[in-house]
């Protein structure tokens, strides 16, 4: 059901000429996809798609389109409809046919259940010092990769501060 909610919205996205009508279906559809990554067992991903793609980018968008002082609804692009389409589907070609290198979904022979796995079960109660595994990686080794997502997005919202402020001086 979410497969398809997703799809249409991506649907409507494609048809849509109205800016205001298409930030509110980018919400939408991050929300969407935030609900996906929760049945998927991913929360903290699920999460920041929420905090992030339906809260913070919804909210600059529609900031953005309120700074606009004429709000153009139907403005045709020069290059039409099928470049854009042609694009898209070729870069899903593309992502489709990549994933045929992956391993199958639990497949034990996969390398990050031969090599990362491992290492996990067998030395992080000594190198973090917690004894459970999930907290240890979510806490430790997880730590630097949400430390760097932080980190990125505090620069990305300072400059949209500085812009929005250098644009009210004038």
């Amino acid at each position: 059901m979410l497969l398809t909610l997703l799809a249409t919205t991506a649907i409507g996205l494609v048809l849509l000429r109205s800016l205001f009508a298409a930030v509110m279906l980018t919400g939408m559809y991050s929300l969407l996809t935030a609900s996906l990554f929760v049945l998927l067992d991913a929360v903290d991903v699920a999460f920041t798609e929420a905090a992030v793609g339906a809260g913070i980018t919804t909210v600059l968008m529609l900031g953005t389109l309120s700074l606009l002082r004429v709000m153009p609804e139907h403005t045709e692009p020069r290059h039409g409809r099928l470049l854009p389409l042609a694009v898209v589907c070729l870069t899903g070609a593309a992502l489709v046919y990549a994933t045929f290198d992956m391993p199958r979904f639990g497949d034990p022979q996969a390398p990050a259940q031969q090599h990362v796995a491992p290492r996990y079960i067998e030395q992080s109660a000594a190198e973090v010092g917690l004894p459970n595994i999930v907290t240890s990686v979510l806490a430790s080794y997880r730590g630097y990769d949400t430390l760097g997502e932080v980190a990125v997005i505090f620069t990305a919202g300072i400059g949209v501060m500085l812009l929005l402020g250098a644009r009210r001086k004038e």
